[in-house]
This record gives structure tokens, C-alpha cells and sequence, in this order.
């Protein structure tokens, strides 16, 4: 399970893949991290839980894939040009424990920054938030389905107001993983909070169902008045088709571009979901850089490396 809900059982990472990949990372580690494309968004997770314990009821056979380390996915993300990735916290397994993510920054602290999770129904929240930050978390994923609240109460608590409040003045972004009903509630959140960087995850998740409403994408294109908030076009395998090449997701892709403009949209995989079944890590990175016949060179920067740059690599 991710934060999809029910999936099938994925596939296991391709061995003769990932050795391919694997050849790359000596010659990353030598790289100069900024001359390649940034993915916005990869979870990843170690085998070892006990030095990384997993959430209370869970086990080693709750994970899938068993692992998905840092240089697994530098493995498959290398090859395409990727040399930074954005670390996000996964609650599934993790909860509001960091320590796998921000142990990667340790280890490799240009390649990757972290979105964490701290707990918005605590007081200290805020102070959490300053404490991560010098460790390597710029944003926090911030989303009503942890705790089953009503779509208009998820962002009604004082720990929820305190991370926003502590945003404007951190830069660290609230990144808002959500459904279309919950536009509204980030929306008035974003008018309250002008100076608080913004990210909406998975175009808001629009077309799960393999429908893209009208309604909806006008909910997600309201939110591009408000000149903080970005939108992350990304998890293509869980959107329209479900399967390469994804193109029809272009036309809504082609929506937000109008709306929010190329500085404020970033390409991201959501892997390892992006490499299960007939999806694969080519075809995220593709639709992006090879199938936009709208977007200049210039603005293709901005997609695959600049937006993600200044939201998250900003110090």
C-alpha cells in the first residue's frame, strides 16, 4: 500500500536495470550535481528496519519493493540525467520518523534534499520544523489522510497554523498532498498565508479515476494567483492511463503551464510507484522532456531542474 491506497503488488525492481544503473553512480558522485535534472519527488526506504524502525504493526514484509535505497534510485534516475533528487517522507511506513531521509543528506549533501513530516496536531511544530531545517529539510508534506477528518477541518488545527506561520519565515514549503475537495481549504490557507511557499503534489491528484474534470483543474489553476504555490507534474503512472507514453495528460499539463507558468511547475517521478507493471522511470522523465511541443528550452530548464532547485535546494 502507498499513499494511493490498494495497489497490486509490484513488480521487483529489474535486476539487469538496476545493474546498468548502477555503473553510473561512481561517476555521479564525481559530477557536478547542478549540470543535471532534479526529480521533486522519490520516496525511498532501507531493508534494515531495525535501525530504521518501521510503524508499529508493520514488518519487513510490508515493504514493496524490500528496499529502495538512495543509490537504487540514483541507479534508475542517473541514466536519464537526474543528479538531485527531493526526498519525501512516507508515512506508510515511517510515520514522522525522518531519520532515513535525513541520513542520505548526511551522506550525500548535494545530491539530496528531504520534504519531512512532523506531526501537525503537536504544539512543538514549529520548532520541529527549525530544528530539521540546517539537517537538510526544505519542505514538509503536509495531507488529510493520515487521520480521517472532513475535507474543510484538515488544515483547522494550531499545529497546522504554526507550520504555516513558520514557513513564510523558513522558506520551508507546505507541500499539500490532496484530492480536488481539498483545494478549497488550501486555497483559503495560501490567502491567509501569502508569503508561505506551496506545493500541490500530483496535480492535485486529478484523474485518478482516469478522468480530468474540468471542475477540478479549475480548482488546481485558481491556486496560481497566489505567487508562492507551485504544482508538481508527477506520478503519471497512478493518472489518466495509468501507462506510457502518458500523453493525455498533456493537455492539462498544457493548462497548468498557461496558468502557473514554467517557474512555477517541476517534473518529479514518485518512484519507486513510477516503476512498476509496464511504467517506467524513461517514460516520466519523457513526457516532460520529449513530448512538449509548447515549452522552449528555457522552460524545460525550469520543469526538470530550476523550480525544484529554488523551492527545495535553497540553502
Amino acid at each position: 500500500m502507498n499513499e494511493w491506497g490498494s495497489m497490486t503488488r509490484r513488480q521487483a525492481i529489474k535486476s539487469g536495470a538496476m545493474a546498468a544503473g548502477l555503473s553510473v553512480l561512481a561517476s555521479l558522485a564525481q559530477a557536478e550535481e547542478s549540470d543535471g535534472w532534479i526529480d521533486a519527488h522519490s520516496h525511498i526506504w532501507p531493508a534494515e528496519t531495525d535501525k530504521f524502525p518501521l510503524v508499529a504493526g508493520l514488518t519487513k514484509r510490508d515493504l514493496e519493493p524490500a528496499s529502495f535505497t538512495d543509490d537504487e534510485l540514483m541507479a534508475i534516475a542517473g541514466p536519464e540525467g537526474v543528479t538531485r533528487v527531493v526526498l519525501i517522507q512516507h508515512s506508510v511506513f515511517h510515520l514522522f520518523d525522518n531519520s532515513y531521509l535525513i541520513d542520505a543528506v548526511r551522506r550525500h549533501p548535494k545530491r539530496f534534499r528531504v520534504v519531512g513530516m512532523v506531526d501537525d496536531h503537536q504544539s512543538t511544530s514549529g520548532a520541529e520544523m527549525n530544528r530539521l531545517q540546517p539537517l537538510g529539510v526544505t519542505g514538509f508534506r503536509i495531507t488529510p489522510f493520515i487521520r480521517k477528518v472532513q475535507p474543510e477541518n484538515w488544515l483547522n488545527t494550531a499545529g497546522m497554523r504554526q507550520m504555516w506561520k513558520t514557513g513564510a519565515e523558513t522558506r520551508q514549503a507546505m507541500c499539500c498532498l490532496v484530492n480536488p475537495e481539498h483545494l478549497p481549504g488550501v486555497d483559503a490557507m495560501c490567502e491567509q498565508n501569502p508569503e508561505t511557499p506551496v506545493v500541490i503534489d500530483h496535480f492535485a491528484r486529478i484523474g485518478t479515476d482516469g478522468q480530468t474534470r474540468d471542475e477540478d483543474i479549475q480548482k488546481l489553476v485558481r491556486l496560481a494567483r497566489h505567487k508562492q504555490t507551485c504544482v508538481k507534474l508527477s506520478a503519471f503512472y497512478a493518472l489518466g492511463q495509468k501507462k506510457p507514453p502518458h500523453v493525455e495528460l498533456i493537455p492539462m499539463i498544457k493548462r497548468l503551464y498557461d496558468a502557473f507558468g514554467p517557474q512555477r511547475l517541476m517534473w518529479a517521478s514518485d518512484c519507486p510507484y513510477q516503476i512498476q507493471g509496464v511504467n517506467n522511470y524513461k517514460a516520466s522523465i519523457s513526457l516532460i522532456r520529449d513530448k512538449l511541443d509548447f515549452v522552449s528550452a528555457e522552460d524545460m530548464a525550469w520543469l526538470l531542474r530550476k523550480t525544484a532547485e529554488r523551492v527545495f535546494f535553497n540553502s
